[in-house]
């Protein structure tokens, strides 16, 4: 051997004992050049962030006084939409200059996606012998390119701190005494977050009629956490009267049931079922039949996550798959899901990619990676979109493409159902042995939201 090859081997040596002993700072490195990456490429896209302006308007018409529902801002004309108690979460953007809060907001939502990674794997156990932090820099590096976080961004989008929140909350202990908070102050700035606290109060109504027939108190976690959820939500809405009465009750009153202020509803990036009607229908106002196929989708989406929580033990990940089948359902329910508000996307296919690893099947593995391409593909984008309401005339083709994100959500829950039902069908309730004190405690902290 020479001494040129000899110096080669030890220089890959080396680099192999760096990787294996200096994980976190290898994905830590890896983790900056992607964001450093995606920022110039934002930067060099010329993004407008122009959600973000609007929140800052909102902001300083609660300050000013202005009627907030009245308000249009940006070159687009846009509406405020949101609860008033947003207004008044906006309020601090306008303390800074506008350069300083674009600046910001980017920093602020890479950090939120890196939270948003690293409660996913809580959720779902770590998957990997390998530190978390590693784990959470690593996928969070690859998560930036991603369709709705990529748009997130873009737009100065506050979707990855609603999922966040909703996030701390169900990863935190069950008994904690601020668990649902978290839930309850998503909904008050955003409304769709509230289903997370009907999904946990029926879960634990079904959990309470089950501990009532044995004799014991129908009171726990669930309804404990939906509770609080609820009574934080109403926290939400009275600030927001006492601060803001006009703009309050113009909203809960009127534009509560305006859902044609947040724009056309066949828009290509309207990823739910009312966006896919209108566009398969041809018309901005798909009637009353979105609404019968959101009821049924909603009932089954939330029986689902129900099921799975209730599995407990005999559905390993239980949590998470109940978590996102209660999400997958907000978004497909919704009058309107754009493309950015499917960040849910990302803690999906690491609970997909969590299966595949402790299932070792190859299947599983390619249904990770396919769902990941999904959202990272840019797909639903290739057809005609814009101004000039194109999506009204789509074909066939161009439709399938327009709904790529419902189809991913609707084969989850369909894999969700029937795992949740054959592990809850598996044993009957309450004959459940004790898992062992080992089990305990290599249990991931998620579990804490389960039964009991």
């Amino acid at each position: 051997m020479t001494a040129t090859q000899l110096t080669a081997d030890t220089r890959i040596l080396a680099a192999r004992t760096f990787i294996l002993r200096r994980p976190t700072l290898l994905a830590a490195a890896f983790c900056l050049v992607s964001f450093a990456a995606f920022w110039a490429a934002q930067r060099a896209s010329h993004v407008s962030m122009i959600d973000l302006m609007v929140y800052r308007a909102e902001g300083a018409t609660a300050r000013s006084g202005g009627d907030l529902y009245d308000m249009r801002a940006t070159y687009a004309n846009l509406p405020t939409t949101y609860p008033p108690f947003a207004a008044l979460v906006f309020m601090p953007l306008t303390w800074i200059g506008v350069g300083g809060m674009r600046a910001a907001a980017t920093v602020v939502n890479l950090g939120l996606l890196v939270a948003l990674v690293h409660l996913s794997l809580r959720l779902t156990g770590r998957p990997l012998k390998l530190p978390t932090a590693a784990v959470t820099l690593a996928l969070a590096s690859l998560a930036v390119w991603c369709e709705p976080v990529w748009t997130t961004l873009r737009y100065g989008q506050i979707n990855l701190l609603l999922a966040v929140l909703v996030l701390w909350d169900l990863t935190r202990r069950a008994d904690h005494r601020w668990a649902g908070f978290g839930i309850g102050i998503a909904a008050g700035i955003k409304l769709t977050p509230a289903l997370f606290a009907v999904f946990l109060a029926l879960a634990g109504a079904a959990l309470g009629w089950r501990r009532l027939r044995r004799g014991h108190s129908p009171w726990n976690v669930h309804l404990r956490r939906a509770a609080v959820a609820v009574v934080t939500f109403i926290g939400t809405v009275a600030m927001a009267a006492v601060a803001l009465p006009h703009d309050s009750r113009r909203f809960w009153t009127e534009m509560l049931f305006a859902a044609d202020r947040v724009g056309f509803s066949e828009d290509t990036a309207n990823q739910s079922l009312r966006g896919i009607f209108a566009r398969a229908l041809h018309t901005g106002d798909p009637g009353y039949g979105w609404l019968l196929a959101a009821a049924v989708v909603g009932s089954a989406g939330l029986a689902i996550a129900v099921a799975a929580l209730l599995a407990g033990d005999r559905f390993p990940h239980s949590p998470a798959w109940a978590t996102l089948a209660c999400a997958v359902t907000a978004l497909l329910v919704s009058p309107v899901s754009w493309s950015h508000h499917w960040v849910w996307g990302v803690p999906m296919v690491v609970l997909l990619g969590t299966e595949a690893l402790r299932r070792r099947d190859a299947v599983w593995g390619a249904g990770a990676a396919l769902t990941g391409l999904a959202f990272c593909s840019f797909l639903l984008w290739m057809v005609p979109h814009g101004t000039g309401r194109f999506e009204l005339g789509q074909n066939t083709g161009q439709m399938a493409l327009s709904a790529i994100y419902p189809a991913v959500g609707a084969a989850f829950l369909a894999v969700a159902g029937t795992l949740a039902f054959q592990a809850f069908r598996a044993r009957p309730p309450g004959r459940r042995p004790a898992p062992a004190p080992a089990m305990r405690a290599r249990r991931p902290a998620a579990y804490d939201y389960v039964n009991r």
